[in-house]
């Protein structure tokens, strides 16, 4: 029995095999790595050597690990997840559950890394009193001062080696987070069914893996402080225990005070939080959707109104960001106030218990506050991570738990050896694209299809065709019966699907390569003239959506792709609308006939003429599938209607219009061709005939070397020039001043010296008290002006990205791709919204803090300074090595992560094809490749800061030890114990702090990456002006649609090859002209031409007299029509896919959806007007779509209207129809039609014929059928005989 050839396919490339294109690169040294190197992290020395010499890129960086690598990450989470919801399907926290399963090992290894810090960092509070005792002259024992030293310095080594392990660790453990969601979502996102389709949309999704799971990894930082915070409480308490006895107690409230007012706060967080994300789903909605449909926005001068509604969405979007600022400020300020509230409390405690307080004491307490402070400060950021977090969690756990296509809708078995047997059985089979609502999409089927025989379907716009194909490749829901097919399956979509990468690729679609058989497939698709084309053959990329090829090239590789796979059943829906009729006849002997002559084929067809050939043809309203019915003889007698009139203008041919004839010109035209008429005059004749050989889809742009300080000088003086900027400087300088003052005052105050009196206990805490609660007012002004001018910010960035984005050419849009665009909108926009100017400010707090800390210290001796500053420059000198590595490995990740965001928009869009050929698995393969490549300089990234923190705090470690060896060596100083103590208390910060500054200032050198990356789309070259004032042509404009295409020469940018050659010729007002031409030969670049999408670069376009050069793209594009070859519906009503400017009354969008014969189906609707359109139209077919096209031409109303296929993907009957609306309601109008049915274009007062971009024919129908030589002539004699044939 033959095996599923799908299946081998799928055994051939097993998901979770750990094997991939870069088996050849070397491990990462950390896997190898010893206990040494591990610990100083010294196995990343020759990467950042490397780095120093040179910029570094993917290729440079070994691979991670296996068991670091998202294949085995993956692979974990989802046994793990499976396994608990097995064991319990209804537990509501399962998402979180799999992944502590997964990860446990690396998760408890971090915590244990995490306690040893903890309880390092409180040794030098719990030794503060025994060294200002020693100072003081009490010693205890012999050497007691450099014993306390050398505990100190092995307790701050010690606090460095765990601190460095444990958020390495954590980093690693974000990292497989991040790669078992990204790729279960990815999974997930394959399998969703039509229902969770219309639930979660693409941009939704891509928010979700781009922004959502970016949440949950980042909270790994932060997910040891649930029992951290707890602990360095209680180790905070046990100390002040020890030295202010029961007064401790009154700590422990004040803490308690703070923890339960924040609690309304944090849930006032975790609401802004979710309606943060909400509008941001909004917004990626809606931007997804803009830059898929670009092309039609801009055709039909909708973008100024798509960018209000993105700009709308936004305002509301940073409203809620600005109350979760709010909610943010509010939460620091309060925990600033912690440790000053706590210490004023114990000390107030102690004078009213009259507990004495020396020096020694106050110190210690002082530094258990400090050291207390940082946790506490960490708090509101560990409330927002959680809240973040938390929101993220739910809207993933909701995304996972949506209903997936079912598994046993269609029984697929493998293909039967007799020759009579079925391949494709449905029995009283009822199907139905939302299982809720009735009427059933389609009822009561029963069709049986034997191994090897043709069925064609067809049927008007509507009735079930492609629900038919649907439901035998198991999309469509079953609601009762039975599907059953045998064999490997083909499918080949009506709206093509092309993934990014070569011809050829997308051909094998991950086949090995057969040398004959890809030949073969190429000459039955009509393919070889077309490869000869392109510069680089079938090695040639393929832009985004296919947007380098025509549509009928489109079809020819589906095709291909199809054939190539050698399946068992080919489904075909509908791909010949999109090829010329002499194509179509080619591809339906040499691929049908021929090449699938021993397969069993099902195709969808409006071609009439395709049908004789059929075994069974299946027509009609799918409700009952009858043979013949009343659709099906109605199609016939149209196609007969169209065949009489092709027949007729056969017949007249030797008929001489006089007043037509081709050499008679109004005195206008004449006047407009004359010559030396300068509106002729080329702008550039001189075109390099010598193309060079260019790629559409480049590398994506990134900067090398330093990031320019003008990104940071923009940034900074984006808002008020920086003046915002300088005050919140000001107002953190004095909050450390103030906090300097209070501890200065404590420790100066309780150490007397003779002669100067002790101040009494009341003026101690007074003026403590004073000094501590005025330094709070300066956070919570910083906290606003750092938000405001952050948030401001950040807006005025997307703003102007979002604007440049509208002004862009088309040439940008396909030559980007979405997912690049996308992840800068979505990722590094949100970065820009929260991030960046968080790690500014951070910078700026420590930067302050770190420079109070050594005045302070410096009150030991000016030889601290001293010995500080050479460590000071050593430290910026290992910085600035770092970061000539850092700064190419952030930019290598940033770009690493837009392919993984555009593989799976692609995905998702080719969801039904990548089903029926049975790939899932390769499409996970795929997906989890990428995200290894992004893991790469992700680690590595994370690991070098690390690198430099660890060397960074040691050098501080010994700045400050030398600091206490000067107190002990020069004690005649006259320095007062409590003032040596003090600086001993800042100094146990010294190492933290300064190796935080450095961590901020890489922080921010890294962040100002995202910046840097949406400032390159803030410079994006715009097209022409939309409105040039001063040339702007009349209201009435065009009052005749007189087209004059005067040696018009087209090409697509400098680097490709020209598409048109000098094409000359004349539309008159008022007249139908159709344009015929093979494949490719450059029908639609004609139509960009005269919309400007892409200017000539030589030539010109006249419309009534006027140069469409000279005036604004708006002005040009609103005054014409289209109905494109790609019909566009976007998410939302049928109103408002009709009339989205909001122009014309109800009563005119009933009466044009009445013309376009749409008006009884949007009337069958429950909502009517106001009927839900899905992403894509996906609840419409195509021929719907087209027919919401033509609604659209209908009420624009305008003198010039172009056709591009607008009539493809329709039957001959709704074809006719439509002809007969066109004539009547624009028959004033020149109306420009690109067709390769021929009756469509059979009655127009002139047919251009274009030839490889060049004019080959033009001239009235008739006449060009007279010369029976002229390829018009044969194209309507082919279509004739191949039309009549077999056609009663």
């Amino acid at each position: 029995m033959k095996r599923d050839r799908n299946a081998e396919l799928e055994d051939k490339q097993p998901l979770l095999d750990g094997k991939g294109s870069e088996a050849e690169t070397s491990v990462t040294p950390y896997a190898t790595a010893g206990f040494f190197s591990l610990a100083t992290i010294s196995w990343l020395n020759p990467l950042l050597a490397e780095g120093y010499r040179k910029h570094l890129e993917l290729k440079d960086l070994q691979l991670l690990a296996p068991e670091s690598r998202a294949t085995k990450a993956y692979g974990d989470f989802k046994e793990s997840w499976n396994w608990l919801k097995i064991r319990n399907p209804n537990r509501a926290r399962t998402l979180i559950h799999a992944l502590m399963r997964s990860l446990w090992k690396e998760g408890v290894r971090n915590a244990a890394f995490a306690m040893v810090n903890v309880l390092a960092t409180y040794v030098g509070p719990y030794l503060i009193n025994d060294f200002v005792n020693y100072v003081a002259g009490r010693q205890r024992y012999a050497h007691q001062g450099y014993t306390l030293i050398l505990i100190f310095f092995f307790a701050k080594v010690t606090e460095n080696l765990s601190n460095r392990q444990w958020y390495l660790g954590s980093m690693l453990l974000g990292l497989k987070i991040k790669a078992s969601l990204v790729a279960f979502i990815y999974e997930k996102g394959l399998r969703l069914s039509s229902q969770s389709r219309r639930v979660h949309t693409s941009a939704e999704i891509i928010n979700y893996m781009a922004v959502d799971v970016q949440r949950v990894a980042d909270f790994t930082w932060s997910i040891n402080h649930f029992w951290i915070l707890p602990l360095q409480i209680a180790l905070a308490l046990f100390v002040l225990h020890r030295v202010v006895g029961i007064a401790w107690t009154a700590a422990l409230v004040a803490a308690c005070v703070l923890l339960l007012i924040n609690t309304p706060l944090t849930k006032l967080q975790e609401k802004y939080q979710g309606k943060v994300m909400e509008a941001k789903d909004e917004r990626m909605k809606v931007t997804s959707e803009v830059l898929r449909n670009m092309r039609i926005l801009k055709l039909q001068a909708w973008d100024k109104k798509y960018f209000a509604k993105i700009e709308a969405i936004r305002v509301k979007e940073m409203s809620w960001l600005w109350k979760k600022a709010v909610a943010t400020a509010s939460t620091v300020y309060l925990f600033w106030t912690a440790p000053v509230l706590v210490s004023t409390a114990t000390f107030a405690t102690c004078v009213i218990m009259k507990i004495p307080l020396s020096a020694g004491q106050i110190l210690t307490a002082l530094a258990t506050f400090r050291i207390l402070q940082d946790p506490l400060d960490s708090f509101p950021e560990f409330i927002s991570n959680l809240t973040q977090t938390k929101v993220s969690l739910d809207r993933l756990w909701k995304f996972l738990h949506e209903e997936e296509l079912a598994t046993d809708a269609v029984e697929r078995v493998p293909k039967a050896a007799s020759e009579n047997a079925l391949a494709i059985s449905i029995k009283s089979g009822n199907f139905n694209w939302n299982p809720d609502v009735v009427p059933y999409t389609l009822t009561n089927v029963n069709l049986q299809v034997r191994a090897g025989s043709r069925v064609a379907i067809c049927g008007m716009v509507g009735s079930g065709k492609t629900s038919l194909i649907s439901c035998i490749l198991g999309e469509i829901p079953v609601v009762s019966g039975m599907v059953k097919v045998a064999g490997s399956i083909a499918y080949v979509a009506q709206s093509a699907w092309i993934q990014s990468g070569t011809i050829e690729q997308n051909i094998l679609f991950g086949s090995d390569m057969d040398r004959l058989k890809y030949e073969a497939v190429l000459l039955a698709c009509a393919l070889k003239k077309d490869l000869e084309l392109f510069a680089y053959g079938d090695q040639t990329e393929i832009g985004e959506r296919g947007i380098n090829l025509s549509g009928g090239q489109k079809q020819r590789v589906q095709l291909a792709r199809a054939l190539y796979q050698d399946a068992d059943i080919y489904l075909l829906d509908d791909p010949f609308s999109a090829v010329d009729a002499h194509t179509g006849t080619y591809l339906f002997n040499e691929y049908v006939m021929r090449a699938l002559r021993n397969k069993t084929l099902i195709y969808v067809t409006h071609q009439m003429e395709f049908l004789p050939q059929a075994d069974l043809i299946l027509s009609g309203k799918y409700e009952e599938l009858i043979l013949p019915g009343t659709s099906f003889s109605a199609m016939i007698h149209a196609h007969q209607e169209a065949i009489s009139s092709i027949n007729t203008a056969s017949k007249n041919n030797a008929v001489a219009d006089s007043e037509n004839n081709r050499n008679h010109l109004t005195v206008k035209e004449k006047e407009i061709l004359k010559d030396g008429n300068p509106l002729l005059t080329p702008k550039n004749m001189k075109v390099d005939d010598n193309d060079q050989k260019f790629q559409l889809v480049q590398d994506e742009e990134r900067e090398r070397g330093k990031v320019a300080f003008a990104v940071y000088w923009s940034y900074i003086t984006c808002v008020c020039g920086g003046l915002l900027v300088i005050l919140a400087c000001v107002a953190q300088c004095c909050f450390v001043t103030c906090q300097i003052l209070s501890n200065y005052w404590m420790a100066w105050a309780t150490s007397p010296k003779q002669g100067r009196k002790s101040p009494s206990p009341l003026n101690l805490i007074s003026v403590y008290t004073g000094l501590a609660f005025g330094s709070t007012f300066f956070i919570i002004v910083r906290s606003l002006l750092v938000e405001y001018v952050g948030l401001r910010t950040a807006q005025q960035y997307f703003l102007s990205m979002m604007r440049c984005l509208f002004r862009a050419p088309m040439s940008f849009f396909d030559s980007t791709p979405a997912g690049r665009i996308l992840n800068r909108t979505s990722s590094d926009q949100s970065e820009l919204d929260w991030e960046v100017y968080h790690k500014f400010n951070g910078f700026m707090v420590t930067t302050v803090s770190l420079v109070g800390t050594l005045i302070v210290m410096s009150q030991v001796g000016l030889e601290i300074l001293l010995l500080f500053a050479p460590v000071f420059v050593a430290c910026i000198s290992m910085q600035r090595y770092y970061m000539a590595s850092a700064r190419e490995l952030q930019r290598v990740k940033s770009i690493q992560h837009a392919p993984i965001i555009h593989h799976y928009g692609e995905s998702i869009a080719g969801a039904v094809t990548i089903r029926g050929f049975r790939q899932e698995k390769r499409f996970m393969t795929s997906n989890v490749e990428l995200y290894d490549k992004y893991m790469r300089p992700s680690f590595y990234s994370l690991a070098a800061i690390q690198w430099l923190v660890f060397r960074m705090e040691l050098l501080t470690t010994l700045v400050f030890s030398s600091c206490m060896l000067l107190v002990i060596w020069f004690p005649s100083k006259g320095l007062d114990s409590g003032l040596a103590g003090l600086a001993v208390t800042y100094g146990l910060s010294l190492n933290s702090q300064q190796s935080w500054w450095v961590w901020c200032l890489c922080d921010v050198e890294n962040k100002i990456i995202k910046v840097e990356r949406i400032q390159q789309y803030t410079k994006i070259p715009p097209e022409p002006p939309l409105v040039i004032r001063g040339f702007r042509p009349p209201r009435v404009w065009p009052t005749e649609g007189m087209i004059i295409l005067q040696n018009l020469q087209v090409r697509y940018s400098e680097n490709l090859p020209m598409v048109l050659h000098g094409v000359t010729c004349t539309f008159w007002g008022g007249k139908k002209v159709g344009v015929v031409g093979r494949t490719g030969s450059g029908k639609s670049t004609l139509i960009q031409a005269l919309f400007r999408m892409v200017d000539p670069v030589a030539g010109r376009i006249i419309i009534d007299g006027l140069d469409i050069s000279t005036i604004g793209l708006h002005d040009l594009r609103s005054r014409l029509s289209i109905i494109p070859q790609d019909p566009t519906l976007f998410e939302g009503s049928v109103r408002a896919n009709l009339d989205p400017l909001g122009e014309h009354s109800d009563a005119e969008v009933w009466q044009a959806l009445d013309k376009c014969k749409l008006g009884d189906t949007v009337r069958g609707k429950e909502g009517k007007l106001s009927s839900l359109v899905e992403e894509n139209g996906e609840n419409w077919s195509v021929g719907q779509r087209q027919l919401v096209c033509l609604g659209r031409a209908l009420l624009k109303r305008t003198r010039i209207l172009v056709l591009d296929e607008a009539t493809a993907s329709v039957d001959t009957a709704t074809d006719n129809l439509i002809q007969q609306t066109l004539r009547v309601e624009f028959s004033n109008c020149t109306v420009v039609t690109i067709a390769h049915r021929i009756p469509t274009v059979i009655d127009s007062d002139r047919v251009l014929v274009l030839s490889d971009g060049r004019v080959s024919e033009y001239d009235e129908p008739k006449r060009l059928l007279e010369d029976k030589s002229s390829f018009f002539s044969g194209l309507v004699a082919e279509y004739a005989t191949r039309s009549s044939t077999g056609i009663v």
